[in-house]
Formats: structure tokens, C-alpha cells, sequence
């Protein structure tokens, strides 16, 4: 596996695809920088190297060239985090891009404009790949976020660098990181996989069983698995036609030595909401016009001692509706049990939409292995596909 440490940058422009994929407000100000400020360590080893940076990205899903999606709303936070003023040029192709490009002095920084403005980036173009390619010496991909896509700038690209093309520490940190998980981690390892539905689910769980000796079950998927066994739900979320699959499943995990640990209680309401009724009931006997919206204290201690014995954790998912304060207990303590199973020595990688955003909200970030920037491409790497974005710079 190549990275960055195995080329020496010094009067090389590197051609850096990142994943500036970030969140603007109406008056086009960034609302998270958490995507940018993971691309440091690499721009920062390229411009130490005394080479120069490239970087390609897009923004949105722009239908053509619209301004909302321009990356030079970016510009001041890019030169903010970096700590090095950037050129941008308003293409990403091209012969401005490419004076741009062959203008760059070591130690510079080129802003590429967003390259969804150009509809044969998701398409995968050759051709337009072979353009961006004439840019820069070095290919370098650091964008997890993209490295399930095979577009032009994530995995066709890379066939233009045959000798010349790498992993950013970035990419390469998310690699490790899963692989420890799903080959090389320590015993035991634990999976934590909540969220709504066993549906988009599936294919992960199957894909690890093989893999851990502890899988949690939590959040809404939990009912789903309890109704199917004989238990009352009440009115809580579950997929009726998944009860057989969550019977297969658990058959399976008895089979492979797993042992699946669900909720034995939970807080349940009577409405969808932070103000509503609530009450500990079993998980098993939920009353009618109730619904179960997070893991009672029961199932919260047991889930302590399974964590706190565990050497590696893959928490992917929360354990209840933690947007609201009311049900947020369960994913907090489940926070604070891998926090302290990883003081102690575990590893631990925090991976998934929802539960980036609780470790970010309820600030286990630092007290964590590993957050994955990657929602898609994480959860593609969990189901056991291979990523192109990952595969190009591979072959």
C-alpha cells in the first residue's frame, strides 16, 4: 500500500483529490470544516517536501455550473486551516487551469473549481480524467468520503499515474482503521450497531459475523428482532417483513460463536417526542400506544461490562433518538463506555452518519481511536466491498 511517505514531494506537484464536501449556510459560510482540516496533515507533508498541492474536489450536487456550489465559498477556510495562502482558479480543466497549474511554485496551494460542474465526473470520463491527470507529477487520493465512487476523479484518474500515485495519510488512516476491525484487531472484538432500520443493515451484519465475538443490537433495530422472538413492541418502529431475516441472523451469530447482546429494557413514550410520557418497561412487554425510544439502564449496564471486556470496538449507529435530550441517555453512556474501554487500551473506530454526529455532539472525539470521515464509503468497506476509489491506486 502506497502513501505519502513512500515519494519525496520536493519540486513535485501533487494532484490531491479531497472530500471538501462541506456543509454551507445560506450566506455561504462553512458550518462544519471537519473535512478540510482532516486534509492537513497531507497538503502540510507535500508543501514541507518542497513540492507544491493541487487540490480537486466537489461541492454538492450541482446540475452544471451553478455559483451556490463554487468552491471558492471554501477559499478563506481552506487558507484559515492550512495556514497558507491559496490560488483559486474557476475551472477545474482546461487552459486556465492548466497555466494555473504549470505556474504553481513549491510551497503554493491551487483551489481547482468544484468538479461536478462537469457532469463526466460522476459519469467516469476517460477523457476527462486524462485532463485533470496533465495537472500534476503525483496522484494522491485522500477523500475516504468518495472512495465508493468510481468517477473520474477517485479511481479512473489513477491509470495515468502508473508509478506515481498514492494514499494521503488521511485514506490511509481509514484503511488501517477498518482493517483493524475486520482482520487484525485484537480479542474480543465488539460490533455496536444501532439505528432505524435492520434493512440497511443487513449486508454488514453478515459481513461480520465472521469477523467478532460481541455484536450489540441497539436503537430502533432492536424491535424488530424482539417481535420477531414473541415480544410486545407496541407502537415502536419495526419491520415486520424483516422478522425472519433477524431470526436467520441470530441463528447465524449462534452458529459462527457471536453472542448478540440486545436491550433487556427500554425508556419508553407515548409520542414521537422530547415532551412526551415516559416510562422503564422490558424490552418484551412494551404496551400498546407506547414506544420504545431508547436503552433502558439495565441494558445500558449490560452493555458496559460487554465494551469494557472487549480489546477492539466497531460502534456504528446510536441507541436511541438522541437528537432529542430526553433519549439521548443510552448512545451518552454507550459513549462513555467506549471511552473508557479505549483509556484502557482498546481500539476503537466510531464509523456511520449518526454516529459521527453523536461522538461530535456529546465530545467522545478525542476519547476515541478513530472517527471515520466517510459515511458511505465506511459503511461500503463494513459490507465487505471493494472501493474503487481505493482499488486504482492498489492495482
Amino acid at each position: 500500500m502506497k502513501t505519502l511517505n513512500d515519494f519525496n514531494f520536493k519540486d513535485k506537484r501533487a494532484l490531491i483529490r479531497v472530500d471538501f464536501n462541506v456543509p454551507l449556510d445560506e450566506q455561504f459560510n462553512v458550518t462544519d470544516d471537519t473535512r478540510i482540516a482532516a486534509a492537513k496533515p497531507t497538503i502540510i507533508k507535500i508543501l514541507e517536501d518542497g513540492g507544491s498541492c493541487i487540490l480537486m474536489s466537489h461541492l454538492g450536487r450541482p446540475k452544471g455550473v451553478q455559483e451556490e456550489f463554487s468552491l471558492k465559498h471554501i477559499l478563506k477556510n481552506v487558507e484559515q486551516i492550512i495556514g497558507v495562502e491559496t490560488i483559486f482558479v474557476s475551472d477545474c480543466i482546461g487552459e486556465e487551469a492548466q497555466a494555473a497549474a504549470d505556474n504553481l511554485q513549491p510551497g503554493q496551494i491551487l483551489l481547482l473549481e468544484n468538479l461536478r460542474f462537469f457532469k463526466e465526473e460522476e459519469a467516469g470520463d476517460k477523457d476527462f480524467a486524462e485532463k485533470l491527470s496533465k495537472l500534476g507529477d503525483i496522484y494522491v487520493n485522500d477523500a475516504f468520503g468518495t472512495a465508493h465512487r468510481a468517477h473520474a476523479s477517485t479511481a479512473v484518474i489513477a491509470q495515468f499515474f502508473p508509478e506515481k500515485k498514492c494514499f494521503g495519510y488521511l485514506l490511509a488512516q481509514e484503511i488501517e482503521s477498518i482493517n483493524k476491525v475486520m482482520e487484525s484487531g485484537e480479542k474480543p472484538v465488539l460490533a455496536v450497531l444501532g439505528g432505524a432500520k435492520v434493512s440497511s443493515k443487513i449486508t454488514i451484519i453478515e459481513n461480520i459475523l465472521d469477523k467478532v465475538d460481541h455484536l450489540i443490537i441497539g436503537g430502533g433495530m432492536t424491535f424488530t428482532f424482539i417481535k420477531a422472538q414473541g415480544g410486545s413492541v407496541g407502537d415502536s418502529i419495526c419491520e415486520d417483513d424483516k422478522m425472519e431475516l433477524a431470526l436467520e441472523i441470530l441463528k447465524m451469530a449462534e452458529a459462527k460463536n457471536v453472542k448478540v447482546h440486545l436491550p433487556v429494557d427500554v425508556v419508553a413514550a407515548d409520542a414521537f417526542s422530547n415532551d412526551a410520557n415516559t416510562q422503564i418497561v422490558k424490552v418484551t412487554d412494551i404496551p400498546d400506544g407506547w414506544q420504545g425510544l431508547d436503552a433502558g439502564p439495565e441494558s445500558i449496564k449490560n452493555f458496559h461490562d460487554v465494551v469494557l471486556q472487549s480489546k477492539t470496538i466497531l460502534w456504528n449507529g446510536p441507541l436511541g433518538v438522541f437528537e432529542m435530550e430526553n433519549f439521548a441517555n443510552g448512545t451518552i453512556e454507550l459513549g462513555n463506555s467506549i471511552a473508557e474501554a479505549t483509556k484502557n487500551g482498546a481500539f476503537s473506530l466510531v464509523g456511520g452518519g449518526d454516529s459521527v454526529s453523536a461522538v461530535k455532539q456529546f465530545g467522545f472525539e478525542d476519547k476515541v481511536s478513530y472517527v471515520s470521515t466517510g459515511g458511505g464509503a465506511m459503511l461500503e468497506s463494513l459490507e465487505g466491498k471493494t472501493l474503487p476509489g481505493i482499488a486504482a491506486i492498489l492495482e
